[in-house]
């Protein structure tokens, strides 16, 4: 367990984390001045939230099309409706996330399995291989753990295999104690990263675990008044080699990832305020 949660705080890691600290100070300062505004970004960032997620996936709805479902409800001819059935229930948990944070939830085993069932809400049955390689559908089980083994062939050619079943529950304990105690003690950013790189280790459900890890991640951001870190489909192969990283013991490379797209969706942020300011200012 030491070694999945272990860290070395290197120059790198502190320049990503001043810089991270910088802009949410930024943030927080001017997000009051237009409450309106405000709303707006926070629905901007769910809709580019659930798209990049649910596409990292392999979900094919465009972000445009993402948007178009989740504002107006209106499907696009040619998609499959499991597509915008992951939208709907994508899109849902993040709401969903905001009561939680409200109500200043623990985050527990619980609250991860009401997570899931939220994600896989409506689905029947979820796509998995046999002993032979070939590709079978299972009954979908939303909020439970697995039942089966996975595992999953890397970029290398390698099959990399997920927790035991028989540990699921085990692990997940641990993880949870691990952010309750911790949440308090690193900066957000370490706790959301070492979080998440967890989760996915531990790829406690059949399904949905992806979009759980980086859901995870994001409510510890928030819960600590960070805005939710959205890792871009176009850095999926970055994403996926610094997670390998870590599976080798080396929690650095994805630690500066997930700082980095927490920075690039700051920097969203106060470019979206900043172009209102100045909307606003006379002579504008």
């Amino acid at each position: 367990m030491v070694s999945n949660y272990s860290f070395c705080e290197s120059s790198k890691i502190r320049d990503i984390l001043e810089k991270v600290t910088l802009l949410n100070k930024q943030i927080q300062e001017h997000k009051n001045i237009d409450p309106e505004l405000w709303k707006t970004i926070q629905k901007k960032l769910k809709f580019s939230w659930t798209y990049n997620s649910n596409a990292i996936e392999g979900n094919t709805l465009s972000e445009g099309e993402t948007i178009f479902f989740l504002e107006y409800g209106l499907t696009v001819e040619g998609k499959p409706f499991k597509d915008f059935l992951e939208t709907r229930n994508h899109a849902e948990a993040i709401d969903y996330l905001m009561e939680v944070i409200k109500d200043d939830r623990e985050i527990t085993e619980s609250l991860i399995k009401e997570l899931n069932a939220l994600l896989l809400s409506g689905v029947k049955s979820t796509e998995a291989r046999n002993e032979q390689g070939q590709k079978v559908k299972k009954p979908a089980t939303p909020g439970l753990y697995k039942k089966l083994p996975n595992h999953v062939l890397q970029l290398d050619g390698t099959i990399y295999y997920y927790v035991e079943p028989i540990h699921v529950q085990t692990e997940m304990e641990n993880l949870c104690s691990w952010i309750h105690s911790n949440i308090d003690k690193f900066h957000p950013t370490i706790t959301c990263a070492i979080a998440h790189y967890n989760f996915v280790r531990i790829h406690p459900f059949d399904d949905g675990n992806g979009r759980g890890a980086r859901i995870l991640m994001n409510l510890i951001l928030m819960k600590k008044k960070y805005p939710p870190a959205i890792v871009r489909n176009e850095r999926r192969r970055h994403y996926i080699e610094s997670l390998s990283a870590a599976d080798k013991g080396n929690l650095e490379p994805f630690i500066l990832f997930i700082g980095e797209s927490l920075v690039q969706t700051e920097n969203t942020i106060i470019q979206e305020l900043e172009r209102a300011s100045k909307s606003k200012s006379p002579g504008s």
